[in-house]
């Protein structure tokens, strides 16, 4: 604000100047001419090097061309040869703002404020110094003392809405958004549609997602051709926010164009619209024209570090994390500082399972843009994922064999480290069939680890006991479970596993003490263009020495993301080498054809919900195919960041979905509880943060 208030000395340059041939010098100084006012003062230096107007105007040339240090001395040997001289102490004051010597800027205009409390000069530089140093209230409180000394001043004015304006933004970090658009209301009593003001407000609308206001104020800002672009760009990433991608994409094209069709050209703006419509194209996966543009960009711009940005934003979209990395690291190798690139890698090394190297660079996000919230929001995220909790899970079930069962499980997850989870696990199911009174329980326990050696490679086990009481029979056997999880390629996974228990959906199959060895591959295969295709194959051994094969492969579409709506179609084939319909279905040859879909939301609002259905036909051995249809559907709440719960029921006719091949309809909750507030190893966490 020191420039703003340029005019105020100069007249009092002026009014003690006797010399007047100094006019030209003073209208360089006015008009911003600084280099020709610093060049006509230096000559009249020259023949008067003792005149005080003279070295006062060449001081404020030199300190205005950014030679702070200069100007300092120049106005510190004015102080010294002139003690009293209050217009030379304005100077000094000044410059020690050029120089950005804040600290030392307060406590020198505190003194010339309490020698002149009536100078507008001298109480509106002191309000400039404690916006400066971010002391808002005071700069505020200060700035209206200036305007009471010359009412409507435009320069003090102006600093007022800048002061507002850095209040504003400080109280929007301390999520004060309430207080903070008050202060930018007040703006615009002062600046009726001022764009710096709009823009601030629009920008907190978006952080508390009141995204009809923030579109107001982008429609108010267009008020001439490159304020309607600077306009567009914000409209589009509003429809972005509210999942309007079609829209958002419609109005970064016409951002576009406006810029590039302008009548002056202006680099920045066509850059930064650029810029939005790239983006605009990851939102609609459109990433062959986002490669094209980027080619474009690249042209235009080959030095800026938003292209490497967009890159890098790109290989996000497209889950080559390798190449965010690789960018994101360009990025810092030049600014350590860069918003972007801070933020970007701690999202690409969480996105590749690297999660101590995602809190380091959230954390430095937070040294340069403290309380940022975004950077918030990714540590609390991590932390959540890594703090341990018990869930549990309780449901009734039946089947038209008349049997029923009631079944409780408890499960917890205490991660160690990023790396390592101890896990554990307890279940009890109890079941009897009403018609033959035949009743059976059973117990498993189990304790278990996950490792992941890198992003890409993981070990899960657990082993226990199960314990199963029947009507003839008490058994108590070792269970357990050995997956390697890998992800192979880009949007691609692959686990190998291993799989040891007991079959206990009721009472009979428990009463024969039949163990089921299985050894599963599962894969899925993701592409960037909604579909993907996922296959689980398992092979079955038994300890009645039967066998069984599996095969279940789904490929499916994403329809919608927000909420997500998936279809596909679903084939499962099962055949068992000897048939034994008496104990439990077991054909020589089944195979299932379904088309499904499923609806979901983001499954972290207050109140979320699933829900899935599936029709098809069955063919079991000879017999005559049939219709199935299966249907789930869940509704939960969190009623906490720590505690969250949900009920669930579902319902089934296909043969092979319990072991004995009987209709059933499933109803039950889940309750998941963290039951500790931060990671075990969170000291170490925190000692990341700079």
């Amino acid at each position: 604000m020191h420039k703003k208030i340029f005019s105020v000395f100069l007249l009092l340059i002026i009014a003690i100047s006797h010399a007047q041939d100094m006019n030209e010098g003073f209208g360089h100084l006015e008009n911003g001419r600084y280099q020709e006012a610093k060049d006509f003062f230096t000559k009249i230096l020259k023949d008067y090097p003792d005149n005080k107007t003279a070295k006062l105007c060449f001081g404020r040339a030199v300190g205005l061309l950014g030679e702070s240090e200069k100007a300092i001395s120049i106005f510190t040997e004015l102080k010294s040869l002139y003690p009293d001289d209050f217009e030379v102490k304005l100077n000094y004051a000044e410059s020690l703002l050029w120089n950005k010597d804040f600290n030392k800027a307060e406590a020198y205009y505190e003194t010339i404020v309490q020698e002149d409390s009536t100078s507008f000069a001298a109480v509106l530089g002191y309000a400039n110094t404690l916006s400066n140093l971010k002391k808002y209230p005071e700069a505020l409180e200060t700035v209206n003392k200036a305007l009471d000394i010359q009412v409507g001043n435009p320069n003090a004015l102006i600093s007022r809405k800048y002061i507002r304006l850095g209040y504003a933004f400080t109280l929007s970090q301390n999520k004060e958004y309430e207080q903070a658009l008050a202060y930018l209301d007040q703006n615009l009593v002062d600046f009726p549609e001022d764009k710096d003001t709009l823009l601030n407000q629009a920008n907190i609308y978006l952080i508390i997602k009141q995204y009809d206001n923030a579109e107001k104020a982008y429609y108010t800002i267009a008020k001439n051709a490159k304020d309607s672009i600077t306009s567009l760009q914000g409209l589009s990433l509003v429809s972005h926010k509210k999942f309007k991608e079609k829209k958002a994409l419609d109005l970064a094209t016409q951002s576009l164009q406006k810029a590039k069709n302008l009548s002056s050209p202006d680099k920045n703006l066509l850059l930064s619209s650029y810029e939005r419509y790239i983006q605009a194209l990851f939102w609609n996966k459109k990433f062959n024209d986002a490669k094209g543009s980027l080619l474009e960009f690249e042209k235009l711009y080959p030095e800026s570090p938003n292209l490497l940005s967009l890159r890098a934003t790109l290989g996000m979209y497209t889950s080559d994390f390798g190449m965010s990395l690789d960018q994101y690291q360009k990025i810092l190798s030049t600014n350590e500082g860069s918003f972007d690139g801070n933020l970007g890698i701690a999202n690409a090394y969480r996105a590749s399972g690297l999660d101590m190297e995602s809190y380091e660079y959230a954390f430095k996000t937070l040294f340069f843009y403290p309380k940022q919230p975004d950077a918030e929001k990714l540590i609390a995220t991590l932390k959540k994922s890594h703090t341990p909790f018990i869930e549990n899970k309780t449901a009734f079930t039946f089947d038209n064999g008349n049997n029923e069962a009631i079944s409780t499980s408890f499960n917890t997850e205490i991660p160690l480290s990023p790396k390592l989870k101890l896990k554990g696990s307890y279940s009890f199911r109890s079941t009897e069939n009403t018609v033959t009174g035949s009743k059976a329980e059973s117990q498993e326990a189990l304790i278990g680890l996950d490792y992941k050696f890198t992003g890409r490679i993981g070990l899960k086990t657990n082993v226990g006991f199960n314990s199963s009481d029947a009507n003839t029979t008490s058994y108590t056997g070792v269970i357990g479970e050995l997956i390697i999880s890998t992800k192979p390629f880009r949007l691609q996974s692959l686990d190998i596993g291993y799989k040891r228990e007991l079959q206990n959906f009721n009472a009979d199959l428990i009463d024969r003490e039949i163990i089921m060895n299985n050894y599963s591959i599962n894969y899925n295969l993701g592409t960037n263009f909604n579909l993907g295709w996922y296959t689980q194959a398992i092979y079955t051994t038994q300890s009645d020495e039967n066998t069984r094969n599996l095969l279940f492969t789904s490929l499916y579409y994403n329809i919608l993301n927000r909420p997500a709506l998936k279809t596909g179609i679903n084939y499962q084939f099962i055949s068992f080498k000897d048939q034994v319909p008496t104990i439990y279905f077991s054909p020589s040859s089944f195979h299932l054809v379904e088309i499904f879909a499923e609806l979901l939301n983001d499954q972290n609002n207050d109140w979320f919900y699933s829900l899935s259905a599936a029709a098809g036909r069955q063919f079991v051995e000879e017999d005559p195919a049939s219709t199935t249809f299966r249907a789930e559907g869940k509704l939960g709440h969190h009623f906490s960041e720590r505690f969250m719960a949900n009920i669930y029921a579902k319902y089934s006719n296909i043969a092979s979905a319990t072991a004995a091949g009987f209709e059933f309809t499933e109803i039950g909750f889940k309750l998941k509880w963290h039951f500790l507030r931060k990671p075990l190893f969170d000291k170490k966490i925190e000692a990341l943060r700079q």
